[in-house]
């Protein structure tokens, strides 16, 4: 079975996915979305889940966010070693988002402003905090205040996955993302 299997450290990147992978796979990829409850539950399960995978011919793809930690190679690197003491080294993909998920939606005010029903917000995607968002250093933080406090992290994280552009370039750690999505979509494809 044709399956991506996603290892996610909370919910509201569960609930992203949810609504932005059906606009981005190709139908005959089945997804499975597993949320965990903060990095380190993520960091202590993912060996044994991907190790105790019932389908061995699933791809697995790993999301976590920087957080405070000043270094993602670091955070990649541990996660990597995970996937090897798994066996699935190859079949295993890690992404960092560069900082929080929520660098993400500043990269594309315009889907916060629509998914929020928020008026004005994709006027402010010139500055330069949001020109490029992986930089910034409390992205949640900012979406907050330019929602007035209206933010939803796991509701309006589904709402925004329905908007969003999968060709925005502003968030370099979403490109990846994207990109390492589309990799594993087509080896999927391509074996089987």
């Amino acid at each position: 079975m044709k399956e991506l299997v996603f290892l996610l450290e909370e919910e509201s990147a569960k609930s992203f996915l949810e609504s932005f992978l059906p606009r981005i796979i190709d139908s005959s990829i089945s997804t499975r979305l597993i949320a965990f409850e903060g990095k380190q539950d993520l960091e202590k399960q993912i060996i044994k889940k991907i190790r105790g995978y019932i389908n061995q011919d699933a791809r697995f793809i790993i999301m976590r966010d920087q957080d405070g930690n000043p270094d993602p190679k670091v955070i990649k690197t541990n996660l990597i070693d995970k996937c090897v003491a798994a066996g699935k080294a190859n079949q295993s993909l890690i992404r960092i988002a560069c900082r929080e998920l929520e660098t993400f939606y500043l990269a594309d005010l315009a889907a916060v402003e629509h998914a929020l029903n928020l008026k004005g917000l994709a006027k402010h995607q010139s500055k330069a905090k949001y020109r490029s968002p992986d930089d910034y250093p409390n992205p949640s933080g900012e979406l907050a205040i330019l929602s007035k406090r209206s933010y939803q992290k796991v509701s309006h994280s589904r709402l925004i996955g329905l908007y969003i552009n999968a060709e925005n370039k502003r968030s370099t750690s979403f490109g990846h993302l994207v990109a390492g999505i589309k990799k594993m979509e087509a080896n999927l494809l391509q074996n089987f």
